[in-house]
């Protein structure tokens, strides 16, 4: 059995912006945070994309989907991430687990963690039970302190 460990990180920068949705994980955040970017800037999703994509050595998110490229405008994180679970399953591998951890001192996640906690299972086929959907905050340091933007990290394990 051949398996492979990725890693992804991602940054955007946080704003209010009543008319952009937040979007984390597939799930929508209500309130007036939002995040941007060139598609939805949904930080989870991006980091598990290039997670995947680092796994199966095929460069990073802005390699595959530029943005400078108009056709990913406003894109829907879900549509890329299954983009690159269908050249993960070309290659003969499937999802074994998750770890993901959100960077902020806003939004509070805790009440949405279960809602994102089931998109992101269901998005990559997996169990829940592993999925790890984790946040944390910077304690105030740094521009993730002042609540300038969301980061996240996620490794993955793939296995063919």
């Amino acid at each position: 059995m051949d398996i492979r460990i990725g890693q992804g990180i991602d940054f955007h920068q946080l704003t209010e912006d009543p008319s952009r949705p937040l979007m984390l994980g597939g799930v929508e955040i209500p309130g007036n945070l939002a995040l941007k970017g060139h598609s939805d800037a949904d930080v989870i999703l991006h980091a598990i994309t290039d997670a995947i994509l680092g796994a199966l050595a095929l460069g990073d998110l802005g390699e595959f989907f530029p943005d400078t490229d108009p056709a990913f405008k406003n894109a829907d994180s879900a549509r890329l991430l299954d983009t690159v679970l269908q050249e993960m399953q070309q290659r003969g591998y499937r999802v074994q687990n998750v770890d993901v951890t959100l960077i902020g001192e806003r939004p509070k996640v805790s009440p949405f963690r279960p809602q994102i906690k089931k998109k992101v299972a269901s998005l990559l086929a997996i169990r829940e039970e592993s999925t790890g959907i984790k946040a944390t905050t910077t304690e105030k340091m740094g521009f993730l302190g002042r609540s300038e933007g969301l980061g996240c990290l996620a490794v993955i394990l793939l296995v063919q």
